[in-house]
């Protein structure tokens, strides 16, 4: 860091120098002196500023800028006909040799992807099936499952890691708090396990935006660059991406839609592990972490138990189901007691006596 200080000290003094003897300003030292100065400074200005452009942005604009300066002579020189003492037609030139190169140097940067070298490389390929780029967020690394659903082989295309992405993962595995660190430690050993997978095409790109400063806006850019889609589990970008037109992949609705689907009426045998917090609730979980909460079921904390499922309940952050848990003991019991009562409001069926026959009756 020295070093450079005293370089760039050095080389204000040499233009200033230079101007002191030179004197581009006529007679007066002193303000050559001054003006040589300033423009020592002004360049490593210009200097500390590029020092934030990648190289293939600088490479972009330098390529558009030469062509743009290139077409702009040739068509001053086409121009040779024209009366180079009207004003107008001087005015032109001057157009003309400072637009073209303005427009190079602007479309240079703005198209300067196309000078990374999987670019250039892939221009002398054979021509087949279009690259898919799957761009991955911090907090889909730092979750962990996208490496169990690239060993399963069901990510295809390629997996882009921008280097943004690194330097916030870098940032997070340096915290000072304990957790934070072991989160970013977590996501670079996820990292390290999904580059030394067979079959899976994982990239590191270099590409930045300097003009935009958030992360998830940065993901945002990089996609519709390569025309891919993000990965991630963050709620938040995953709308941000959907309104600026950029496809997602959500691990979260991944996982929500693999779960079992559960029909009220069926028949679930769940573990209780604690008390609901209605009245005589009990509170199961399946294996894919789903919550079942059972009715009736306060007594049958740390029991297996077979319950009937009621309702369910599909949210943003999950599903939820509902159940109820029939005592057999209490159902016999009610049995019972429901014949009981059935037979006392059955009305009583009485016989209705006969009459004795008459003599005359009897004697015929």
């Amino acid at each position: 860091m020295l070093w450079s200080l005293i370089a760039r000290f050095l080389f204000i003094l040499a233009v200033g120098y230079a101007a002191y003897q030179l004197q581009p300003l006529g007679d007066e030292p002193v303000e050559s002196l001054g003006f040589g100065v300033g423009l020592g400074a002004l360049v490593i200005f210009l200097e500390q500023r590029l020092k934030h452009i990648a190289m293939t942005h600088m490479l972009g604009s330098l390529l558009g800028g030469a062509v743009g300066l290139g077409a702009a002579k040739t068509i001053g020189a086409a121009l040779y006909w024209a009366d180079v003492n009207d004003r107008r037609v001087v005015f032109l030139h001057s157009l003309i040799l400072l637009g073209l190169p303005y427009i190079g140097l602007v479309m240079g940067a703005r198209n300067a992807e196309w000078l990374e070298p999987e670019r250039i490389v892939g221009l002398f390929r054979n021509t087949g099936p279009r690259r898919r780029y799957r761009v991955l967020d911090t907090s889909v690394i730092i979750d962990g499952r996208i490496a169990d659903i690239c060993e399963t082989g069901f990510m295809d295309g390629t997996l882009v890691i921008p280097q943004f992405v690194l330097k916030e993962l870098q940032f997070v595995a340096d915290s000072s708090d304990s957790m934070k660190r072991n989160r970013g430690r977590r996501g670079l050993d996820i990292l390290q396990k999904i580059q030394k997978m067979s079959g899976v095409d994982v990239m590191i790109s270099d590409v930045d935006f300097p003009d935009v400063k958030e992360v998830d806006l940065k993901l945002i850019e990089l996609a519709r660059t390569l025309e891919g889609k993000i990965v991630t589990n963050d709620f938040n970008l995953n709308k941000v991406a959907q309104l600026r037109g950029v496809s997602v992949l959500n691990i979260n609705e991944l996982a929500n839609s693999l779960k079992p689907v559960v029909l009220p009426g069926e028949l679930m045998k769940v573990f209780i592990l604690k008390e609901g917090k209605e009245y005589n609730q009990g509170v199961a979980y399946l294996d894919d972490g789903t919550m079942v909460v059972v009715d009736n079921a306060r007594k049958m904390i740390g029991k297996t138990i077979d319950v009937v499922v009621t309702s369910v309940l599909q949210t943003t952050a999950g599903k939820m189901i509902f159940g109820r848990f029939i005592d057999s003991a209490a159902a016999t019991q009610a049995t019972p007691a429901t014949g009981a009562a059935a037979a006392e409001a059955e009305p009583v069926r009485r016989t209705r006596p006969q009459m004795p026959p008459s003599p005359a009756t009897a004697g015929k």
